[in-house]
């Protein structure tokens, strides 16, 4: 180990010499996008292996007992937690967004591996997920520590976990400027050439590493043959209407079932319900099987029977809204099933469910168009394809990640009018109905969000330990006159006294100014007491609860210069104005320089 240090110290002195830091951030992107891409593909091919085996050797998918499976997969995901990782399972985006706010863009090295295990068990088993969030987690975690190894400073440490994340979704989509606009988007980067130019190469290296492996290989084959008429645009707006209040339910949906689950005591439990209710929905509505590209690849080859599959409702397929129904349906349980899948224990990204449901509400859509009876038609595959950008900019709210997304993989822009239409109705009727989305509503509640908004981004970066002071004299309130200006007074260079009792609980603060007219008769030193002159500080600010932004909105409404801290219900210590602001603009400079 010592040698191995020895080599690396001695490549980071030939590094500051010759390697400048803007170029060597491009190299460290091209690095960050070529193991992002590894990772992505290792993760596609352990699924696609776990799937095929289970297809062709087991007998469950021969005997139409398929539905067992992701119960199976979720126990053994169960037993990898318990037995070998022994930590709970951190949902994807959401915890990298996390470590970006709150830890400096640091994430521990075992998530480089432990989705390549976790994800393609619940996947591979049918579990109804995707696997864009596991390979964001793991890129993300690979980019952290290759970044802690060459001693990068934290803004470009999180500039290349954003070329990680930017590299997996480019890899599995093959889009790699929907991966850059994702970046920016849903991780709140400041567009700017400094940024732009490594996500770009992360993307490219990202993508070449994917064509490399799995060769001309796309998830949707489909290429756009109806064009855009003028006479749709009210269609689309309808369907930008629909998916928004798809939307809307979706992220409804998923916090209520984890809410519900949050009721069981122990994981055990949770698995037995969570997989009981998986089978069950998977029994009555089999796409819901899985990831779910072959559901939309059907659906664009306007193949609904094989979209849908063998269901207890094959003997009335015939009819047209039997079908509409079935599918209708699929659009409301992918969203349940997906969340149990997540709550029972399983690991997985919502990205691509999300596209399943959207492809089959827009679906249903073009088909209730096509047949209500009015002499209309519409595209059924450019509905569904719309159908999901809707989806994506409504559950995201990341309207230009649904527009490049779509239009990459369909290669070409002949969508683009109606991907705008649809889009923009989506994410105006959500984002008016939902501020935070399914990966940010947690955080904003722990003030752990960061946003395109500089100030609230500065604060959140901002550690309140950071500005706490502990260099005040404490005072007891039994405490006289004379002792207190002998003992606090007189030793301290501080104008602010806390008053403490017995439990070190705060009960006052003694000001300077409280007692500067009476502290020179001594006639008072024996007779009067601390407890005469203290009272109650303007605020306080409570270490648990109160995040920077709750800190700063205390001193702003108070107009106090100092403000005590209270943690656990006793005194820790004051937090000044003055090194507030310091700490600030400190922190604003760093974010962005």
């Amino acid at each position: 180990m010592p040698k191995n240090n020895s080599y690396l110290k001695r490549f980071l002195i030939w590094r500051y010499k010759y390697i400048s830091q803007k170029n060597f951030v491009f190299l460290l992107s091209i690095l960050v996008g070529l193991l992002a891409g590894l990772v992505s593909v290792t993760l596609k091919n352990i699924t696609f292996s776990i799937e095929a085996l289970l297809e062709k050797g087991i007998v469950f998918s021969q005997n139409q007992l398929y539905f067992i499976l992701p119960v199976i997969g979720l126990l053994l995901v169960f037993l990898f937690v318990k037995y070998i990782s022994k930590r709970p399972i951190e949902h994807a985006i959401p915890s990298v967004l996390f470590s970006l706010s709150k830890k400096g863009g640091i994430l521990n090295y075992k998530k480089i591996y432990y989705p390549l295990i976790t994800a393609p068990l619940t996947v591979g088993f049918g579990g109804s997920v995707g696997l864009l969030g596991p390979a964001i987690v793991s890129g993300a975690s690979l980019s952290s520590n290759l970044s802690r190894l060459f001693h990068i400073d934290k803004k470009t440490r999180t500039l290349l976990i954003a070329c990680a994340s930017a590299g997996a979704i480019a890899s599995i989509f093959k889009s790699p400027i929907a991966a850059i606009v994702f970046a920016v988007e849903v991780f709140s980067l400041d567009l700017t050439f400094a940024s732009l130019l490594p996500l770009l190469i992360a993307s490219v290296s990202s993508v070449l590493t994917s064509y490399f492996f799995l060769g001309n290989e796309v998830l949707f084959n489909f290429k756009v043959t109806d064009t855009f008429a003028l006479k749709d645009t009210i269609f689309y707006l309808v369907l930008g209407v629909g998916t928004a209040f798809g939307s809307i339910y979706f992220s409804k949906m998923y916090f209520a079932i984890l809410k519900f689950f949050n009721r069981f005591k122990t994981p055990k439990q949770r698995l037995i319900f969570g997989g009981l209710a998986i089978g069950i929905m998977l029994y009555f509505i089999p796409p819901l099987y899985g990831e779910g590209f072959g559901f939309i690849n059907n659906l664009l080859a306007d193949d609904h029977l094989s979209a849908l599959g063998k269901t207890p409702f094959d003997n009335h397929i015939d009819n047209i809204w039997v079908v509409i129904t079935l599918l209708f349906g699929i659009t409301v349980f992918k969203a349940i099933a997906m969340t149990t899948t997540f709550a029972a224990g399983g690991t997985g990204g919502i990205i691509i469910p999300t596209l399943v449901m959207g492809s089959a509400l827009g679906n249903v859509v073009a088909k209730i168009i096509n047949h209500i009876g009015f002499g209309f038609h519409v595209s059924e595959a450019n509905f569904t394809l719309v159908g999901m950008a809707g989806l994506i900019a409504g559950v995201l709210h990341a309207p230009l990640t649904a527009i490049f997304l779509i239009a990459e993989v369909t290669g070409g822009y002949a969508l683009f009018v109606p991907l705008m239409i649809t889009v923009s109705m989506s994410f105006i009727l959500t984002k008016n109905a939902m501020e935070h989305t399914i990966y940010t509503r947690e955080l904003a509640e722990k003030g752990a969000l960061l946003t395109h908004d500089k100030d609230k981004s500065v604060l959140t970066l901002m550690n309140i330990d950071n500005v706490i002071e502990t260099s005040f004299i404490k005072l007891t309130p039994e405490m006289t006159l004379g002792d207190m200006l002998h003992k606090g007074v007189a030793k301290s260079s501080r104008n602010l006294f806390p008053v403490i009792n017995s439990e070190e609980q705060l009960v006052g603060i003694i000001l300077l100014d409280d007692i500067r007219n009476v502290m020179f008769d001594q006639t008072l030193y024996n007779c009067t007491s601390v407890e005469t002159f203290m009272h109650n500080p303007p605020d306080y600010i409570i270490y648990e609860k109160d995040n920077m932004h709750r800190v700063m909105k205390k001193f702003q409404n108070s107009g106090a210069w100092n403000l005590p801290v209270i943690k656990e219900g006793k005194y820790l210590g004051f937090v000044s104005k003055s090194k507030l602001l310091t700490a600030y603009r400190r922190e604003l400079i760093n974010f962005t320089s």
